[in-house]
Protein backbone atom coordinates (compact mmCIF):
# COMPACT_ATOMS: atom_id res chain seq x y z
CA UNK A 1 0.00 0.00 0.00
CA UNK A 2 2.65 2.28 1.10
CA UNK A 3 4.23 1.86 -2.58
CA UNK A 4 1.23 2.85 -4.18
CA UNK A 5 0.92 6.15 -2.53
CA UNK A 6 4.54 7.01 -2.93
CA UNK A 7 4.63 6.07 -6.66
CA UNK A 8 1.36 8.07 -6.96
CA UNK A 9 3.28 10.90 -4.89
CA UNK A 10 6.02 10.79 -7.61
CA UNK A 11 4.20 10.35 -10.80
CA UNK A 12 1.97 13.33 -9.38
CA UNK A 13 4.83 15.39 -8.53
CA UNK A 14 6.84 14.96 -11.68
CA UNK A 15 3.64 15.71 -13.80
CA UNK A 16 3.78 18.77 -12.35
CA UNK A 17 6.90 19.91 -12.84
CA UNK A 18 6.86 19.03 -16.62
CA UNK A 19 3.54 20.56 -17.18
CA UNK A 20 4.09 23.89 -19.77
CA UNK A 21 2.81 27.29 -18.96
CA UNK A 22 0.60 29.12 -21.73
CA UNK A 23 2.79 31.97 -22.97
CA UNK A 24 0.97 35.35 -23.07
CA UNK A 25 2.00 37.99 -25.37
CA UNK A 26 1.77 41.83 -24.84
CA UNK A 27 2.32 44.52 -27.50
CA UNK A 28 1.16 48.00 -28.31
CA UNK A 29 0.25 48.95 -31.48
CA UNK A 30 0.90 52.23 -33.33
CA UNK A 31 -2.47 54.12 -31.61
CA UNK A 32 -1.13 53.54 -28.11
CA UNK A 33 -3.65 50.65 -27.66
CA UNK A 34 -2.30 47.33 -25.41
CA UNK A 35 -2.99 43.77 -27.23
CA UNK A 36 -2.66 40.60 -25.14
CA UNK A 37 -2.84 37.85 -27.37
CA UNK A 38 -1.30 33.41 -27.43
CA UNK A 39 0.05 34.48 -30.88
CA UNK A 40 2.82 37.35 -31.07
CA UNK A 41 2.18 39.66 -33.91
CA UNK A 42 3.50 40.06 -37.13
CA UNK A 43 6.54 42.62 -37.73
CA UNK A 44 5.97 43.58 -34.43
CA UNK A 45 7.93 43.09 -31.15
CA UNK A 46 6.50 41.94 -28.03
CA UNK A 47 6.60 41.07 -24.57
CA UNK A 48 6.47 37.65 -23.63
CA UNK A 49 4.14 37.26 -20.45
CA UNK A 50 4.15 33.94 -18.04
CA UNK A 51 0.39 33.61 -16.56
CA UNK A 52 2.36 30.01 -14.95
CA UNK A 53 -1.08 28.02 -15.50
CA UNK A 54 -0.76 24.89 -17.63
CA UNK A 55 -2.20 24.50 -20.99
CA UNK A 56 -5.35 22.37 -21.33
CA UNK A 57 -6.33 20.64 -24.32
CA UNK A 58 -9.86 20.94 -23.95
CA UNK A 59 -12.49 23.19 -22.49
CA UNK A 60 -13.79 22.49 -19.03
CA UNK A 61 -17.00 20.79 -19.42
CA UNK A 62 -20.26 22.77 -19.29
CA UNK A 63 -21.92 22.43 -16.08
CA UNK A 64 -25.00 20.22 -15.56
CA UNK A 65 -28.47 20.74 -16.52
CA UNK A 66 -30.36 21.12 -13.91
CA UNK A 67 -33.95 20.34 -15.36
CA UNK A 68 -31.99 17.14 -16.68
CA UNK A 69 -30.61 16.19 -13.21
CA UNK A 70 -33.58 16.03 -12.11
CA UNK A 71 -35.38 14.21 -14.93
CA UNK A 72 -32.46 11.79 -14.05
CA UNK A 73 -32.94 11.02 -10.21
CA UNK A 74 -37.06 10.55 -11.01
CA UNK A 75 -36.06 7.94 -13.68
CA UNK A 76 -33.56 6.38 -10.96
CA UNK A 77 -36.38 6.46 -8.52
CA UNK A 78 -38.70 4.89 -10.66
CA UNK A 79 -36.02 2.15 -11.40
CA UNK A 80 -35.44 1.95 -8.08
CA UNK A 81 -39.16 1.63 -7.39
CA UNK A 82 -39.42 -1.54 -9.45
CA UNK A 83 -36.54 -3.42 -8.61
CA UNK A 84 -37.80 -3.27 -5.17
CA UNK A 85 -41.18 -4.28 -6.19
CA UNK A 86 -39.89 -7.28 -7.82
CA UNK A 87 -36.95 -7.88 -4.95
CA UNK A 88 -40.35 -8.24 -3.32
CA UNK A 89 -42.05 -10.65 -5.12
CA UNK A 90 -38.89 -12.96 -5.32
CA UNK A 91 -38.67 -13.25 -1.48
CA UNK A 92 -42.69 -14.28 -1.21
CA UNK A 93 -42.49 -16.67 -3.89
CA UNK A 94 -39.11 -17.92 -2.22
CA UNK A 95 -41.29 -18.38 1.10
CA UNK A 96 -43.84 -19.76 -0.76
CA UNK A 97 -41.84 -22.52 -2.14
CA UNK A 98 -40.24 -23.26 1.12
CA UNK A 99 -43.47 -23.96 2.42
CA UNK A 100 -44.32 -26.25 -0.51
CA UNK A 101 -41.40 -27.98 0.42
CA UNK A 102 -41.38 -28.33 3.86
CA UNK A 103 -45.24 -30.18 2.89
CA UNK A 104 -43.26 -32.18 0.12
CA UNK A 105 -40.53 -33.34 2.61
CA UNK A 106 -42.79 -34.10 5.82
CA UNK A 107 -46.19 -35.27 4.01
CA UNK A 108 -45.71 -38.91 1.90
CA UNK A 109 -49.65 -38.65 1.21
CA UNK A 110 -49.67 -35.04 -0.62
CA UNK A 111 -52.36 -34.52 -3.29
CA UNK A 112 -52.93 -32.64 -6.65
CA UNK A 113 -55.97 -30.92 -8.06
CA UNK A 114 -56.26 -32.29 -11.67
CA UNK A 115 -59.43 -31.74 -13.50
CA UNK A 116 -61.55 -30.77 -10.19
CA UNK A 117 -60.52 -34.19 -8.51
CA UNK A 118 -57.84 -34.77 -6.18
CA UNK A 119 -55.46 -37.00 -6.76
CA UNK A 120 -52.35 -38.21 -4.79
CA UNK A 121 -49.00 -38.29 -5.82
CA UNK A 122 -47.07 -41.78 -6.40
CA UNK A 123 -43.54 -41.53 -4.03
CA UNK A 124 -41.65 -41.11 -7.05
CA UNK A 125 -43.57 -38.01 -8.21
CA UNK A 126 -42.81 -36.15 -4.85
CA UNK A 127 -39.63 -36.61 -4.64
CA UNK A 128 -39.30 -35.52 -8.25
CA UNK A 129 -41.24 -32.58 -6.86
CA UNK A 130 -39.21 -32.32 -4.16
CA UNK A 131 -35.51 -31.69 -6.61
CA UNK A 132 -37.20 -29.16 -8.59
CA UNK A 133 -38.05 -27.12 -5.37
CA UNK A 134 -34.83 -27.43 -4.04
CA UNK A 135 -33.28 -27.05 -7.67
CA UNK A 136 -35.91 -23.75 -7.68
CA UNK A 137 -34.66 -22.46 -4.02
CA UNK A 138 -30.91 -23.17 -5.28
CA UNK A 139 -31.23 -20.96 -8.07
CA UNK A 140 -33.62 -18.14 -7.45
CA UNK A 141 -33.64 -17.56 -3.30
CA UNK A 142 -30.02 -17.28 -2.09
Amino acid sequence: MRWMILAATLTLALGQTTSQAAQVYKWVDAQGVTHFDAQPPAGQTAEEIDTGRPVTASPPPPPQNQEGAREQEAIDAKVRKQVAAQEAKRKEICEEQRTNLAQLQNNPRVRQEVNGEFRRFTEEERQGRIAEVKQYLDDQCN
